[in-house]
């Protein structure tokens, strides 16, 4: 029997690499978008289908996942992927702008879970790719209110694996580092809603960030890969890291006590940025280059 995968986001970048890789693979597929109707390819190829499904509006969760069952039959795997980054000091945000980063990142990941789960449990079989980040486990400057919302997810995801379990259901996390995405465009929001400028000073900070993540971004189709690797892996195995720039963040994490990992977030990323983290951005170049 053919296998389903249900894919939230798949409009463009990670959500839409993924879709291809399974389709690639003979999978069924139901790639999920916000407006279908502006999609060109995915929904011309064999055995996908691109239901309307905002992930902040129950009504298209439930409606594109009935939509899947009438095609399909059944769906074996739900890849929550879709989401945006918040970004810029706290203060600045307003409580609108907070809580939609959480109803999109937190709250539609877990209704699109919750609307999927009586079916999951019904054949008992299945997996659940949640895509958190690094940021879900480690931190950056003016990055808060994102790393709460990924930190939700992973806390989140590691509780409802033991709920899961006894019904054949796995859980997977995906932590992808930056990722070379519209994550840096259009889905990211960096608004000063309460025309607060004390922080001002601070955005030399996120214009390094930035730069660094022109140079090490992961690609799209490595993180896809990372997720079809995960939905078919039968282990205990539960996070799945990708990328350098990930895999360095996590060990300095788990290695340096909470003092050292703030000198050296500090170090690289404080309000007056050394020449440290201006040169290993240059290296970073001529080695890419």
């Amino acid at each position: 029997m053919t296998r389903t995968v249900l894919i939230t986001g798949a409009s463009s970048g990670i959500g839409r690499e993924t879709a291809l890789r399974f389709q690639r693979e003979g999978w069924n597929v139901a790639a999920t978008m916000r407006s279908p109707e502006k999609e060109t390819e995915l929904d011309r190829l064999p055995g996908v289908v691109c239901p309307a499904l905002d992930v902040t509006r129950p009504e298209t969760i439930t409606a594109a996942i009935d939509q899947t069952l009438a095609r399909f039959g059944h769906i074996d795997a739900v890849v929550n992927n879709a989401g945006y980054g918040l970004i810029g000091p706290f203060e600045t945000f307003s409580e609108d702008q907070i809580e939609r980063q959480f109803q999109t990142n937190v709250f539609g990941l877990m209704a699109v879970t919750r609307a999927v789960l009586p079916h999951l449990r019904a054949q008992r079989d299945g997996v659940i790719v949640n895509v958190a980040s690094f940021a879900g486990r480690s931190i950056f400057p003016y990055y808060s209110v994102y790393h709460a919302s990924k930190w939700a997810v992973e806390g989140f995801s590691d509780s409802l694996q033991y709920e899961l379990k006894p019904y054949g259901v796995r859980v997977k996390i995906i932590e992808p580092g930056i990722v070379k995405t519209e994550f840096w465009g259009r889905s990211t929001d960096r608004a000063n809603a309460t025309g607060i400028t004390a922080y001002d000073e601070g955005q030399p900070v996120l214009d390094l960030i930035d730069e660094a993540a022109g140079v090490i971004a992961t690609l799209p189709a490595d993180v896809a890969e990372a997720i079809w690797r995960a939905t078919n892996d039968q282990s205990s195995r539960q996070r799945y890291v990708i990328g350098v720039d990930a895999h360095l963040t996590l060990m300095a994490r788990k290695v340096l006590s909470d003092g050292m990992y703030r000198t050296l977030m500090t170090t690289l990323f404080g309000r007056r940025p050394v020449a440290t983290f201006r040169k290993l951005t240059a290296d970073l170049k001529r080695r890419a280059s």
